[in-house]
This record gives structure tokens, sequence and C-alpha cells, in this order.
């Protein structure tokens, strides 16, 4: 059997490349695309780390095939497997799993404040923003991949758009400094990126009167990671 093929980072420092042997129990990561997948991905960038690749096909529902439920029931990508064979299958446990491995760079908190910060930030990202657009584009314009995957609500999805957008021009008001938590960037940015990134082109733009999270989403999308991230395919032109 061929060896899984291994994400790509730059040659990185040699603290950096200590921390690779940090994590090097890990894996494999079960990758693919989307925003959940891409927010991993454009974590590992950031810290110079890299994981054995388990490549899915979320598209083709891989992850909704025995195999895979078998690892993770909830079907849910990416998902990494430990060295003890648990799986974790939530974006924000592996981040925070990977963050206490290698705390260096911190993209969560170096204090229990700067954490508590980042995180209050990331969920409101997540519950503002992320999740009624991504339950939006599921029942719009993802209908027919989706439909019969889960239980999907096509009449619920311009009102969630609508929620989404509220909940965008929320968090313009409420920025004050270069990212999510003022002068740090963490991955409450990652996150919000990620997800507005991928649907911006299919429905859902960031509304013309949020100028401050418009050059916020122009400061990410500069970061090296941003571009490294993207899954190879494309579908429907998103990046994910």
């Amino acid at each position: 059997m061929p060896p899984e093929p291994t994400l790509t980072m730059e040659t990185v420092p040699a603290t950096q490349s200590r921390a690779t042997e940090t994590i090097s129990h890990l894996g494999p990561l079960y990758d693919s695309f989307g925003m959940n997948p891409r927010t991993l991905r454009f974590f590992l960038i950031e810290k110079g780390l890299e994981l054995p690749i388990h490549e899915m096909d979320i598209l083709g529902a891989e992850n909704r095939r025995p195999a895979y439920l078998d690892l993770n029931p909830a079907g849910q990508m990416p998902a990494l497997q430990l060295s003890d064979g648990t799986i974790l299958s939530e974006t924000p446990a592996i981040c925070e799993y990977i963050e206490e491995l290698v705390p260096s760079p911190s993209l969560i908190g170096r204090t229990p404040e700067e954490r508590a910060v980042t995180r209050m930030w990331w969920r409101r990202a997540e519950l503002n923003v992320c999740v009624p657009m991504v339950q939006a584009f599921y029942y719009s314009e993802a209908l027919d991949l989706f439909k019969g995957r889960f239980r999907c609500l096509p009449e619920a999805a311009p009102g969630l758009k609508e929620k989404a957008r509220d909940g965008m021009r929320w968090i313009d008001s409420l920025l004050d400094g270069d990212w999510l938590a003022g002068d740090r960037f963490t991955a409450a940015d990652i996150c919000l990126y990620c997800y507005i990134d991928q649907l911006c082109d299919v429905g859902q733009p960031i509304p013309d009167d949020c100028s401050k999270l418009t050059a916020w989403f122009d400061r990410v999308g500069d970061r090296p990671a941003a571009e490294r991230s993207i899954w190879k395919d494309r579908p429907m032109g998103m990046r994910g």
C-alpha cells in the first residue's frame, strides 16, 4: 500500500522542526475540502507543523460510509487519530489539542485571559456567522448534494442568510484592532475567514456596509497560510 500523502510545509526554523517531532506520533489526519478542514490546515501551517494525511472525498460522501463512520460516527471532517487510537473530530478540539502540545506560536492564547478571549470570539463567530452561513448553503445552493445526507430545510435558507449578514454586521461593529482578539491573530480569525472565504462567492458576500470586516478579511487573506491552505480542487469555484 502506498504511503499516505503528507501535508507539505515550507522549511521552518529548528524550533518548529522540534515542534513537528512533538506531534510526529499523531495521525493520520482525515482531511478534505471544506471550511473546517481548511481551518485546521490553516492552523497547522501557521504553526509550521505537518501531519500524515488521509484524503477523503467529502463531495462523494466518503465520510458517510461505514469505514469512516466506524471511526467517527458523526461523519464530520476533519478528524485526527491519536497514538492510542482515539479519534478527535471537532475542529476546535483538535486545534486546542495541538496548541497544548505545541504552544508556540500561540494561536489560542498564552494566558488564561488570552485563551478565554480567543474562545469568546471563536464562539461568537461560529454562532452568529459560520453556523447560519453553512446551513443556508446546505439548504439552498448545495441542496441537491446534501438533501440525501441529513434533514434540509430549504424554506429556512433566506432567513439564515439574513442571520449570517446580521452577525457579520455585529462583528464589524465590535472590531477594534487588526484581528478579532485585538492585536493577536488567533484561531478565531482563521475559523471565520475560512467560512466567509468559501461562501462569499456563493450567495453570501460580506455586506457592503461592513468596511472594518472587509479590511480584516483582506488582512487575513494576505497571510501566506490563507492561500496555502486551500484544497487542491475548487467545486463550484469555492475556496475550501
